[in-house]
C-alpha cells in the first residue's frame, strides 16, 4: 500500500489516487450506496455559490491539505480566467462568490477580481489562512473595506494542535491574526468564520459542542468572537491519503467514513448548490473533485467559457468513495455539516 501511494503522490498523479479509491474493496461504490438508501443519483439544484479556486500557491504547506498548496506551487489563475469568470456571473443569478486557493490573497489579481465581484452586487467569501495577514500588511484592512465575509482555518485553539498540523508558529500568528480582524470589525457587524478539520483518522465531533468550546476559549484565553463554526470532515485526498497509507490507516478510515454514511447529510452536501471552477477555468461539481481532476461530465458544460447556468443547475454529479467524507455522520461541506 505504501509503494502505490508513493507513486500516486499529489503533484505527479492525481489518476493514481483516483485508482486506489475507487479499487476493489468491501466498500461499495457512492452511487450504490445511494440507491441502497433509496436516493436517487445525486444531481444539482439551483447554484447558489461560484466557488473559484485560484490557484495552489500558498505561504503554508499543511498536512492535512487536499489541495496539496505550497510555497513551490506556479498553478495560479489569470486575467483571461478571471474575466470569464466575472463574465459567467454577469449572465447568471448566483449570489454568492467563495474564493479558495491556496492562499488565494496570493494571486496578484485577487483584489482586482473582489472588487470586480462586489461591482456586481455579490457576496464574496474568502478562504483565508489569516497567516497571510501577517505577509501582507494591508490584507485585513481591504477585505473589511470590501465587507468580504472571512472564512478562516484554525485547527484548534491551542497552539499545540494547530502548530502540530499546519507548521511552528502559526497559531501565535493566526491569533494575532483574528485579534486584527476583530479591531475591524470581525466577529461583529463583518462576517468571520472559522473552519475545524480533525487531526487525523477520525470524524469530527459535534459542530455546535466544538463551536461552544472553540467561543468560549479563544474569548477567555485571547478575548477573539467570531460568528459560526465549521466542521469538515478531512477527504482521503492528497497529503491525507498519502498520511493515511503512511500510517497502514486508509482502509480503514474509507470503511469508517461508509459505515457512517448518512442518507439525511445528502440533501445538503455543497456539490447540489455549487459548481467550482478550477485555476485553468474547468467546471467541477465540488472542490475535491477538482482535485481528484474529476471534471463535470453526463453532458454539462465542462469549462468556464462555456458557462450555461441552466444546464449545471440539472446536472448530474460525478461521484467516487471520497464522496462518503461529505456524508459521514453530520455531514460534511465548505458550510460545515449538513445533517
Amino acid at each position: 500500500m505504501q509503494s502505490l501511494l508513493r507513486r500516486a503522490h499529489p503533484l505527479s498523479s492525481t489518476a493514481e489516487q483516483v485508482k486506489l479509491l475507487e479499487g476493489d474493496r468491501a466498500v461499495p461504490a457512492f452511487a450504490a450506496k445511494l440507491k441502497e438508501a433509496g436516493l436517487p443519483a445525486l444531481a444539482a439544484g439551483a447554484l447558489d455559490v461560484m466557488q473559484v479556486n485560484v490557484g495552489k500557491l500558498c505561504n503554508q504547506t499543511c498536512r492535512h491539505c487536499h489541495v496539496d498548496a505550497g510555497p513551490d506551487r506556479t498553478e495560479v489563475m489569470t486575467r483571461e480566467t478571471f474575466e470569464l469568470c466575472l463574465a459567467a456571473l454577469r449572465k447568471s443569478s448566483i449570489p454568492t462568490v467563495d474564493i479558495t486557493g491556496g492562499a488565494p490573497e496570493l494571486n496578484p489579481d485577487f483584489r482586482w477580481f473582489v472588487t470586480e465581484v462586489k461591482k456586481l452586487g455579490r457576496h464574496v467569501m474568502d478562504r483565508c489562512n489569516l497567516t497571510i495577514l501577517d505577509v501582507q500588511k494591508d490584507l485585513a484592512e481591504f477585505l473589511a473595506a470590501n465587507e468580504v465575509e472571512i472564512i478562516a482555518s484554525l485547527p484548534y485553539w491551542s497552539g499545540k494542535d494547530t502548530d502540530a498540523q499546519r507548521g511552528a508558529g502559526v497559531f501565535d500568528r493566526s491569533i494575532a491574526g483574528l485579534k486584527r480582524l476583530n479591531a475591524l470589525g470581525y466577529g461583529g457587524r463583518l462576517k468571520l468564520n472559522l473552519v475545524y478539520n480533525p487531526a487525523g483518522a477520525y470524524l469530527p465531533a459535534s459542530q455546535k459542542s466544538l463551536e461552544r468550546d472553540f467561543k468560549r476559549e479563544l474569548q477567555r484565553r485571547h478575548g477573539i468572537t467570531f460568528h459560526s463554526l465549521y466542521t469538515i470532515t478531512n477527504m482521503p485526498i492528497s497529503r491525507f491519503l498519502e498520511f493515511l497509507a503512511d500510517t497502514g490507516n486508509f482502509e480503514a478510515y474509507i470503511e469508517k467514513l461508509a459505515n457512517a454514511f448518512n442518507p439525511a447529510a445528502v440533501p445538503a452536501v455543497m456539490c447540489r448548490s455549487m459548481i467550482s471552477v478550477g485555476w485553468d477555468g474547468r467546471l467541477f461539481d465540488c472542490d475535491f473533485n477538482q482535485m481528484l481532476d474529476l471534471e463535470t461530465g453526463f453532458g454539462a458544460p465542462r469549462h468556464i467559457r462555456d458557462f450555461d447556468e441552466a444546464a449545471l443547475a440539472k446536472r448530474r454529479i460525478v461521484t467516487g468513495r471520497h464522496c462518503y467524507g461529505c456524508t459521514a455522520g453530520a455531514g460534511s461541506s465548505c458550510g460545515g455539516a449538513t445533517a
